[in-house]
C-alpha cells in the first residue's frame, strides 16, 4: 500500500531539515515499513523541491549503485537516481570543505555532457554516445542524511540517491574515440593505489547506464537536456574522507581528476563533542 500524499511531503520536508541542518534520520524503513521505491522517489520529489524553492536549479542527473563494489557495500542491488543541483558542483582544484556534508564517501566515475535531448525509452547506448558532448573523470562524493549509511533501496531514493557533491575533471575526451568499456580506471588517495577497474564494472559500460536512466526517467516523462551533466555510476569502492586527503582518479586514453578535502565532517563533530562532554562528565 502506498504512502499517503501527506505522509510523503512530511517525510521529504524531513530529509531537507536534515539537509540543511546536517543532522541525519533514522531509516525511513525503519520507521515505515511499507514503504514501496515509487513512494520513496515520490519523497525525493518533495525534498528536491524544497531545494529548488531555495534557489538552486537542476544541471543534470546521476546514476547510483551501478557496481558491484558499491552494491555489496550498501546491501543495495539495482541502480536508483538522483537529481544534480547547482549548489553541488566543484570544479578540479578546488578543496571540497568537509564542513559542508555529513558523512561523505566519494567515488570515482566518468561523466558525460550532452549535447543534445535525450528522450526515452528506446535510447541505445549509442544514441547515448551520439548526444554526448564530450565525457570527463569525476568524482562524486556521495552523503547520506541516514543514520551510519544504515540503507536500502527505498531509502538511498528518497535521499536524492545519496548526492553530496561532485567534482569534474578538465580533462576531456570524444565517446566516439575512446573505449569507455576497457578503459581502465586507477584511483589512488594520497599517492598510494586503491582499486583499478574497467567501464564495464558499470552495467558493462558507462554509456548502458546512462541508456538506463534516459529510458527509466523517459517512461516518467522526464528528458535528458542538452548541456546536462549525467553521472554514469561509480567505477571504484567508496572511500571514506577526511582532512587532507587528496584523491586521484585516472582513466585510460581520457586523463585525470583530483580533488583534495579540508575540515571536519558533521559526523566527525559530533563525535569530538561529545567526547569533550565525556571528558567533562
Amino acid at each position: 500500500m502506498a504512502l499517503s500524499s501527506e505522509l510523503i511531503e512530511q517525510l521529504g520536508d524531513q530529509l531537507y531539515e536534515a539537509f540543511a541542518s546536517m543532522t541525519t534520520l533514522v531509516p525511513f524503513t525503519e520507521q515505515h515499513p511499507e514503504i514501496e521505491i515509487e513512494d520513496a522517489y515520490r519523497i525525493q520529489e518533495r525534498f528536491i523541491q524544497r531545494r529548488l524553492d531555495a534557489g538552486e536549479k537542476i544541471v543534470g542527473k546521476k546514476i547510483g549503485v551501478t557496481s558491484k563494489p558499491v552494491q555489496d557495500f550498501l546491501g543495495v542491488f539495482q541502480p536508483d537516481f538522483g537529481q544534480l543541483t547547482s549548489n553541488m558542483i566543484y570544479a578540479e582544484g578546488d578543496t571540497i570543505s568537509l564542513d559542508e556534508l555529513i558523512q561523505p564517501k566519494a567515488e570515482a566515475e566518468v561523466a558525460f555532457i550532452l549535447k543534445e535531448d535525450l528522450i526515452g525509452p528506446g535510447i541505445t547506448a549509442m544514441d547515448v554516445i551520439r548526444a554526448t558532448d564530450y565525457v570527463v573523470p569525476c568524482f562524486e562524493i556521495v552523503d547520506s542524511r541516514i543514520d551510519d549509511w544504515k540503507i536500502k533501496i527505498q531509502d538511498t531514493i528518497a535521499d536524492n540517491a545519496s548526492c553530496g557533491v561532485y567534482v569534474l575533471g578538465e580533462a576531456t575526451g570524444d565517446p566516439k574515440k575512446i573505449d569507455l568499456t576497457l578503459a581502465g580506471m586507477v584511483l589512488e588517495k594520497n599517492g598510494e593505489l586503491l582499486s583499478t577497474s574497467t567501464g564495464a564494472a558499470v552495467q558493462g559500460s558507462p554509456a548502458n547506464a546512462v541508456a538506463w536512466l534516459a529510458n527509466t526517467l523517459g517512461e516518467l516523462g522526464i528528458p535528458f537536456k542538452a548541456g546536462e551533466v549525467i553521472l554514469s555510476g561509480s567505477q571504484s569502492q567508496l572511500v571514506p574522507v577526511t582532512d587532507g586527503d587528496t584523491l586521484t582518479c585516472t582513466v585510460g586514453d581520457l586523463g585525470s581528476c583530483s580533488v583534495t578535502f579540508a575540515g571536519k565532517t558533521a559526523v566527525e563533530r559530533a563525535q569530538q563533542e561529545a567526547g569533550i562532554e565525556e571528558d567533562a562528565a
